[in-house]
């Protein structure tokens, strides 16, 4: 990644929420990277931060192989922030002492402000209390040289710690998780008042400086991208032809497990509204002939996958000349792939839209939205004018509706499930609750009922329905449908759909249950 003029380093030493510590910084106009603390050196030297935020983590640093900050970063006279084991390294490695074990804190606790300081300003007022997240088993005992008290919990004598001189802040709470609520404004209050970067990180400036990069990456080469029907591919698609015009050429694989006229929708952005080359590839009875009879989900899931990367691998052999292959990767794969405990070493994943097709295609790759999150990605779809149906839709699995249909997958099952799907998502948008959920689908049960319509016995299948809220999909809760919409949605499907005649409501949450039902 290029290095941005005012970048926060953040350096990772193993929190599970490391990943919202950037979103913050992001949040307040400020580029942020993370970088594992093995190779926090080289990344600190690379991109020479304005400022360094050091991250929580699982491990103590009452032991002596626990991971620590390099020196550099406190010689440099760059703002620092630690947070809960970031304020405990800072504190261990500058002369402090921490101890272990004997003050475990966890969950919600209230934090009273001791004195003024920059970290506050316009948020806390000295003598206040407010509240915090707390996720420690160690805590700080004795404050290194030059440092001062500015805030107190009851588990913790100090909560919020500051040498102004140097800049150095530490906090034994989570500012960046949403359970402290003006966690986002005190990280604001550091890369903004403290370390004094303006804000100008936008999807207007990414979208400049990634065509410039684009430009220079490619040159007169010609790149191919699989379209996959989803938002990522679709953004990082027409950021490149901005960028490239006619050297890009995007192939869809059309599987036939698409939602109902989703193919058709794509094919008409691309060709018809941006005049993108596309090569639409009609698959569907390769792939619905190759599925036959197989009811084994991760067998569904392989076949699909590789008969995708055959199909796009003869396609581009076909088209000749492409020098690189361009994929939707995103920041949240790129940071996944880091190895926490394995060293420096960075593995991209190659699960993402075309699979494993660089090492086999023998071609570079271009990830133009490799430094975004997902909702960046949608802010860059709406800069780059895509239209909101297309940026603001829900995720949808690669293997499609193959994995809504348990068991075998046949045309007649995937025809009367795209009906159900296109209904219940129909009446969500009625409702005006379509933005309000993370994702909303129809499953076609391998199940048939028993029914009575008209006066005549039915023996149908069963639809089950699943709507859930989330933030990043790790987890997930059912989304509280009244009983009335609930009600709605079952009578047109069951009216409107030949071969249903039953309607369930899947109230299961993330964990246990998976988003997907299969």
């Amino acid at each position: 990644m290029t290095a941005h003029p005012d970048t926060v380093l953040i350096v990772d030493f193993g929190s599970q929420v490391t990943q919202l510590i950037a979103r913050r910084v992001r949040e307040a106009g400020v580029y942020s990277e993370i970088v594992p603390f093995q190779s926090a050196e080289d990344g600190f030297a690379r991109l020479q931060p304005k400022a360094v935020i050091l991250s929580g983590s699982p491990a103590s640093t009452t032991e002596e192989t626990s991971p620590r900050a390099p020196q550099a970063i406190f010689d440099a006279d760059v703002p620092v922030l630690g947070i809960c084991y970031g304020q405990q390294t800072m504190c261990a490695q500058l002369g402090g002492r921490i101890e272990g074990g004997l003050h475990r804190e966890f969950g919600r606790a209230f934090v009273e402000v001791k004195r003024a300081s920059p970290l506050f300003d316009g948020v806390w007022a000295e003598g206040t209390r407010h509240q915090v997240w707390m996720s420690h088993g160690d805590r700080v005992t004795a404050l290194p040289p030059g440092f001062e008290i500015v805030g107190v919990s009851p588990g913790a004598p100090f909560a919020a710690i500051a040498d102004e001189a140097r800049r150095f802040y530490g906090v034994q709470f989570h500012p960046e998780v949403v359970h402290t609520p003006d966690g986002a404004k005190l990280i604001s209050n550091f890369v903004h008042r403290i370390a004094g970067l303006s804000g100008d990180w936008t999807m207007a400036a990414f979208r400049e400086q990634a065509i410039e990069e684009i430009r220079q990456k490619v040159g007169r080469n010609k790149v191919i991208c699989g379209l996959s029907g989803g938002v990522d591919s679709a953004v990082a698609a027409v950021l490149l032809h901005e960028a490239i015009g006619d050297q890009l050429t995007c192939i869809f694989v059309d599987h036939g497990l698409m939602r109902q006229g989703e193919a058709e929708e794509v094919v008409g952005l691309f060709r018809g509204h941006y005049n993108i080359p596309l090569v639409h590839v009609e698959a569907a009875d390769l792939f619905l002939g190759a599925l036959e009879g197989e009811s084994d989900p991760e067998k569904k899931r392989k076949t699909i996958g590789r008969l995708f990367v055959e199909t796009f691998e003869a396609e581009a052999a076909k088209l000749g000349g492409a020098e690189f292959l361009a994929q939707g990767t995103l920041y949240p794969d790129v940071i996944e792939s880091v190895s926490f405990t394995g060293g420096p070493s960075v593995t991209i994943k190659s699960h993402h839209n075309v699979g494993g097709l660089p090492e086999r295609m023998n071609m570079k790759l271009v990830e133009p939205l490799r430094e975004l999150f997902k909702d960046e990605v949608r802010a860059l779809g709406r800069e780059l004018g895509l239209p909101e149906s297309f940026v603001g839709r829900h995720p949808f699995p690669g293997p499609g509706l193959a994995i809504r249909c348990p068991g075998a997958v046949t045309r007649e099952k995937l025809d009367i499930l795209r009906q159900a799907d296109a209904i219940y998502l129909d009446e969500i948008r009625k409702a005006g609750l379509y933005d309000a959920i993370w994702q909303a689908f129809a499953v076609l049960l391998p199940v048939q009922t028993v029914g009575v319509m008209g006066d005549g016995r039915t023996y149908e299948y069963v639809c089950a329905l699943r709507a859930v809220t989330s933030v990043d999909g790790m987890t997930a809760d059912f989304y509280p449908y009244d009983m009335e919409f609930l009600g709605a949605a079952a009578t047109r499907i069951i009216n409107e759909v030949r071969g249903i005649n039953r309607v369930v409501y899947d109230v299961t949450s993330k964990p246990p249950g998976t988003i997907e039902w299969e």
